[in-house]
């Protein structure tokens, strides 16, 4: 467990600051040290500024791509042996992209400190990309896409709904990608998007569990201080007008029996105060089967198998998704219709005293939970310095959501979650062709 320890504080669990120290190095690489004694392990971390909607429009794929493409091998790391060095040295590693950022980290026994930092320096300034590898991960991510999205009941529901809420923004494509403009890209195009985005100006390093605070740095300048920076990276702005009338669309999915029917909302940038409002309009409406909309739709009138709200936050923009599969005999009309009534309700009502409470201790139980490893505190570092540009909300964010009144959180329904403000998706079986 990190942190030293956890307090209990009148039933509710209660984390101590997490400590952090942060620097730059001359070519624009932000450093950020966590210190934690209390288990031999280390965590090196690096974030990239790079998600998927840094594409070009007709080369969708690439962040994700890069996620794959960076563990081929490197000058000094022959192919194929990245992930062989790690387990041989009792380490394990891992990377995932976003819209919005490209993440890489390795867990290792503490005495390999140094072969971590080395290993993620060789992966920023001697990446071998070249067709063997860019072949082998094309179809590494086929399969993955085959995989997760086209074989995956539901898999294409994410997707669907920003290809129909986003007119100009690139969240409108998948983060996943389109694999015909992968198929057309060529070397040069995905050596352009390393030389450009790939750079230590682009990037935070996170350093985070039993290290020695004056070595480590010593390491980091050793093998980050000679990389050179990055030209400035110009960053288009994308503006989308307001939804003013509800938008209705149809997708036909054929990996699925049952229909579900979405209702989702536009919303800001997760680094607003009414993000983290509607954060907990989330917990109201369906965290766990004592939530308002799970024990009435599904226990109480039994009109759905399932149903579900959450805030899907980024850093430009969010969407409030709630989705529901009716139960046999009842239509999507009728889900969308006992949804709608309780998010009047909270547009109306303040919640009551004891629910609040009740929703400030998931709170404070969620945001322990978070800093409660290694791993959880190095990838929150460096979320919250990149693209949140505050690093100190691993420590502060949670004040946001202790001062939240129920005032605002009725008013932030009233604000977003209207039907006119709203697309509405029926995800539906496909039609079983042989009939048509």
């Amino acid at each position: 467990m990190a942190l030293g320890s956890l307090l209990m504080l009148g039933g509710v669990a209660s984390a101590q600051k997490v400590a952090f120290e942060e620097y730059n190095l001359d070519n624009g690489l932000h450093v950020i040290l966590h210190q934690d004694k209390s288990a031999p392990v280390v965590v090196t971390s690096v974030m990239y500024h790079v998600g998927s909607k840094d594409e070009n429009p007709e080369r969708t794929g690439f962040a994700h791509f890069f996620e794959h493409l960076l563990f081929e091998g490197t000058k000094n790391i022959q192919r194929g042996e990245w992930f062989k060095i790690v387990t041989a040295n009792g380490g394990n590693n891992n990377a995932n992209t976003s819209d919005d950022r490209t993440y890489y980290y390795e867990v290792f026994p503490s005495n390999n400190t140094e072969l971590a930092i080395w290993m993620e320096s060789e992966r920023l300034m001697h990446p071998v990309i070249n067709k063997i590898g860019v072949d082998t991960q094309n179809e590494v991510v086929k399969e993955e896409k085959r995989l997760r999205v086209d074989n995956q009941p539901y898999g294409n529901l994410i997707a669907e709904v920003k290809r129909n809420m986003f007119v100009n923004h690139p969240y409108r494509w998948a983060t996943i990608g389109s694999m015909e403009h992968l198929d057309a890209a060529t070397l040069d195009e995905f050596l352009a998007f390393n030389h450009k985005f790939y750079v230590p100006n682009n990037a935070v390093l996170v350093v985070a569990g039993d290290i020695d605070i004056a070595q480590t740095k010593a390491w980091i300048q050793k093998y980050f201080g000679p990389i050179p920076k990055g030209a400035p990276i110009n960053r288009q702005k994308f503006e989308e007008k307001p939804i003013t009338q509800t938008i209705k669309a149809t997708y036909e999915d054929p990996n699925i029996q049952l229909p579900m029917v979405v209702a989702s909302y536009r919303t800001p940038s997760m680094k607003t105060r009414d993000a983290r409002v509607l954060d907990m309009i989330s917990s109201i409406l369906s965290d766990g089967k004592s939530s308002r909309m799970y024990k009435k739709i599904v226990d109480d009138k039994k009109i759905a198998l399932q149903i579900g709200a959450f805030n899907y936050s980024q850093e430009d923009y969010g969407l409030y998704i709630i989705y529901g599969i009716p139960m046999q005999g009842h239509t999507a009309q009728e889900l969308v219709k006992e949804a709608d009534e309780e998010i009047v309700k909270l547009q109306n009502e303040l919640i009551s005293e004891k629910e609040f409470q009740k929703l400030k201790n998931q709170f404070e139980s969620r945001y322990v939970s978070s800093n409660s490893s290694v791993e959880g505190i190095a990838e929150n570092l460096a979320t919250y310095y990149m693209l949140y540009g505050d690093i100190n909300l691993i420590n502060t964010e949670i004040d946001i959501y202790r001062s939240i009144t129920r005032e605002e959180i009725r008013d932030v329904a009233r604000k977003y979650l209207n039907p006119n403000q709203r697309l509405l998706l029926d995800y539906v079986p496909a039609k079983d062709k042989a009939q048509n």
